[in-house]
């Protein structure tokens, strides 16, 4: 049975497809950002190592990593960035091929929400590669207003990951997230009976 990525740019829908997906083919899953947030919040090792790369400012009283204070840090300094990414990568990619590995082994369906899955050159380890995209107004107002991020800030994410047109080019499988969840429903709903049809 397949092992399925999921990726595409920042707030282009990848979680809202992700869940859609799971209702309409329940499988074993494994979402990155959500696994992130678990290292940055609780993994003490992961904290300390961040707070020995960026400095004790970048933490919670409660030793947890101030994820905006970090973010606006990372995304001003490329170097700073590759040093984080070094930091947590690592542990993604440990986390999210274990239990694919598994899934395999027992035959089982498996999809690995990666946002940065062309950039960390994974996508030969999947059997198929699906792209969440939108267009770029509505990329930069779902930052704006969902996230409530600076315009600068936005453009400085945005160029930090591969161009979204080029992931668009380089996928399997494309949904078009520019309209309404319905749409992404009706979406994973036809990908869930092309799996169905491909792989039984």
């Amino acid at each position: 049975m397949p092992v399925i990525g999921i990726t595409g740019g920042i707030a282009t829908g990848k979680s809202l497809f992700l869940k859609a997906l799971l209702k309409a083919a329940p499988s074993a899953h494994f979402d990155a950002d959500t696994y992130v947030h678990m290292l940055l919040a609780t993994d003490e090792r992961v904290c300390a190592e961040i707070s020995a790369a960026f400095g004790p400012a970048v933490l919670h009283r409660d030793g947890g990593v101030d994820r905006s204070r970090l973010r606006g840090l990372v995304f001003s300094d490329a170097g700073a960035r590759r040093q984080l990414e070094r930091i947590i990568h690592p542990r993604v990619r440990e986390a999210w091929l274990s239990q694919a590995e598994t899934c395999r082994a027992d035959d089982a369906v498996f999809y690995a929400d990666i946002p940065l899955l062309y950039e960390t050159a994974s996508e030969s380890y999947f059997d198929r590669v699906v792209v969440v995209a939108c267009s770029p107004q509505s990329q930069r107002e779902r930052m704006r207003t969902q996230r409530e991020l600076a315009p600068e800030l936005i453009e400085r994410m945005i160029t930090a990951q591969l161009d979204l047109a080029v992931k668009v080019a380089r996928a399997d499988h494309l949904i078009w997230n520019d309209s309404t969840a319905t749409a992404v429903d009706d979406q994973a709903c036809c990908f869930a009976g092309w799996l169905r049809q491909r792989y039984g």
